[in-house]
């Protein structure tokens, strides 16, 4: 029978208390506080929302074994969110004032005194301290030590088919640590963990693109397939590349010299060196230099198998090749993570704030809002303020399944796109015409549709959404202060009457049929060999490396100054001819590309598929005239990067 956990204790132990009243005097928190029976200051959000009433299944045992991590909330908080805010608006004296890494720990990081009396709460607990970094205290211990220490029960929840713990209520710390602690995670144990946003399969084997192709939009048109929209239509390009996009997208004669950019994903493709400089020979790209690639890898990896670590090998291969093809001369740090969880991502991300790897970061991975817990939220939050003090952007996918409704159920946005912290990515399909001609974009959104057996028409025309560009209006974030005045209220008031956050903020070209060109080693169906090959690839996880690359070239354009958090800036720009207004339609009368796909994947022994990919059709998001939730403000246009010449 387990012991009785009912009443969580208000009081401590005699070296407890004199632990927390020692911390109290070191942070400065009043000694009365801490004397007799502490109050306890809660840490909102540590209950998730699936731990509720209904699904409760009795406690967990005291026994079982746990960790966590103890986010510390620094010298000054609100401090940070201010000065994070003044020095990325263009509106701000304070504007493009940034610290250095040094600096902005010294102001806003964690003290020792505040260090040391959370370790010393947490040990006299009966946890186990097993780690510390200017982020956090990790520990591990029992369920009985971690109820004591965040004054809580821990229960089974049922949540799906699996059953997993968590806060039966809101966590809590003594209140003399209330300074010291922004959250804590682990205490519940379902999975956190994101997924890349590519919209291939991911090529532990070889993929490859059947024909026929165009060399640019409309190069090659379907005579023998049947019409749609009233038309004979193109074949699908073979995939952009960087010469391509950058006549799209304005780059001139930037080449993104003197800019850093970071990309963060998971794990490292053992082969990416030898992939990117291929490619950048085969497609007329600059050759990397010496030292223009770097990796920070962690010491090891984990969950390699719940993760498909080999899946996450193209989705580097996509980034580092999309940034060399945008801005050839930017120097490209790679940072992986230990494993696909949020934690660990939250690691890559603390080392290009702690050690400042870069001013522009690249991610293209999430996961939906629903999933992201308030804890994490407020984690990565923090990262991305001290990333904006140092002069660091984030920018992020927003994800590849419209407004998400097919793949959850329920209409919502992707995190951490969704927070106002970011760079929310957006897509679109592209054409690219004769001669690196910019012809015109829609909001990504695809429908599909198959030949017919007789091969005389296009079944049940247009066809089942298949994927398009993820965007609509957060549940849990409020409408940040750049958006003010530009966000529409019908979708900034969507759900709440205050307004909240919309996604994306900017964006580009994603729609896989309309995508760029990758080059990868991978494993040849014999699983024995393995060669290098080429694909095309889309989704959100294109077009967040693109506008990456597009940012470092318009820090060329600015002298070297870093631009930091640029969604001020990105939204000062609005309504001016720095950006096309993308719009679904553009051409009044339908658009369509025509696919031929191997079944297999790999070539023609098992037979081929013929297609039509309807485009500009985002499940319930329309890509309209002014902002929207598919494209934001618009795409790069020319004159975007020479805008921010200073």
């Amino acid at each position: 029978m387990r012991s009785n956990r009912a009443a969580v204790r208000a009081g401590l132990s005699r070296a407890a208390t004199l632990s927390l009243l020692a911390g109290a005097l070191a942070l400065g928190t009043p000694a009365a506080h801490a004397a007799g029976h502490p109050l306890r200051d809660p840490l909102a959000g540590t209950r998730p929302a699936w731990a509720t009433a209904g699904a409760d299944r009795g406690a967990t045992s005291d026994g079982t074994r746990m960790s966590a991590r103890v986010y510390l909330r620094g010298r000054d908080a609100a401090g940070l969110a201010a000065y994070a805010k003044a020095v990325s608006d263009p509106g701000s004296a304070t504007y493009g004032r940034y610290l250095t890494a040094r600096q902005a720990r010294a102001r806003f990081g964690a003290t020792t005194a505040q260090v040391a009396a959370v370790r010393a709460w947490l040990t006299a607990a009966g946890l186990k301290v097993t780690g510390v970094t200017q982020h956090y205290v990790s520990v591990t211990g029992d369920v009985a030590a971690a109820e004591k220490a965040f004054g809580t029960q821990l229960h089974d929840f049922a949540k799906g088919a699996r059953t997993y713990r968590a806060p039966a209520s809101t966590a809590s710390v003594p209140q003399e640590l209330a300074g010291a602690v922004l959250t804590v995670t682990g205490l519940d144990d379902a999975p956190h963990r994101v997924t890349h946003d590519d919209r291939l399969p991911p090529p532990d084997t070889v993929f490859r693109n059947a024909g026929p192709f165009s060399s640019f939009y409309g190069s090659n048109t379907a005579s023998t397939l049947p019409d749609a929209y009233g038309t004979k239509i193109p074949y699908a390009v073979k995939g952009y590349t960087g010469r391509q996009l950058r006549a799209a997208y304005g780059a001139g004669t930037r080449t993104g010299k003197g800019a850093r950019v970071a990309i963060t994903d998971a794990y490292a493709s053992p082969t990416i060196a030898h992939d990117a400089a291929t490619y950048a020979g085969r497609h007329g790209d600059a050759a990397w230099r010496t030292g223009q690639l770097h990796q920070v890898l962690p010491a090891k990896y984990t969950g390699t198998k719940d993760c498909s670590a080999s899946g996450w090998y193209g989705e580097e291969t996509l980034d580092v090749e999309a940034v060399h093809a945008v801005a050839p001369a930017a120097d490209v740090t790679y940072v992986g993570a230990a494993s696909c969880g949020d934690e660990d991502l939250l690691d890559a991300l603390g080392k290009v704030v702690d050690h400042h790897l870069a001013d522009i970061v690249s991610n293209s991975w999430g996961e939906v809002e629903a999933a992201q817990t308030p804890d994490l939220a407020a984690a990565y939050d923090q990262v991305f303020q001290l990333g904006a003090v140092e002069g660091i952007g984030f920018y992020f996918s927003s994800g590849d399944d419209g407004d998400e409704v097919a793949s959850s159920g329920t209409k919502q946005v992707d995190s951490p796109a969704n927070s106002a912290w970011v760079t929310a990515v957006g897509g679109t399909s592209l054409a690219v015409g004769k001669g690196d001609t910019y012809l015109w974009e829609t909001g990504w959104g695809t429908e599909k549709a198959n030949l017919s057996a007789d091969g005389t028409s296009w079944t049940d025309f247009p066809g089942a959404f298949t994927s398009g560009a993820g965007g609509g209006t957060s549940r849990t974030v409020p409408e940040p202060f750049y958006q003010q005045g530009v966000v529409p209220d019908a979708l900034a008031k969507a759900n709440s009457a205050d307004g909240n956050r919309v996604v994306p903020d900017i964006a580009a070209i994603a729609d896989p049929n309309t995508g760029f060109l990758v080059g990868q080693t991978q494993t040849l169906p014999d699983g024995r060999k393995q060669a290098y090959g080429e694909y095309r690839i889309g989704g959100t996880s294109l077009a967040a490396p693109t506008v990456a690359a597009v940012q470092a070239l318009a820090q060329e354009a600015r002298g070297g100054k870093p631009i930091g958090f640029a969604d001020p800036a990105i939204y000062a720009r609005y309504g001016s001819k720095v950006y096309h207004d993308v719009t679904d339609d553009p051409t009044g009368s339908g658009l369509a590309v025509a696919r031929v796909d191997f079944v297999n994947g790999y070539d023609a022994t098992g037979g081929l598929a013929t297609s039509v990919r309807s485009l500009g059709r985002d499940s319930s998001l329309r890509a309209v005239k002014g902002y929207d939730d598919v494209t934001g403000v618009g795409t790069p246009a020319n004159g975007y990067v020479e805008s921010y010449r200073r």
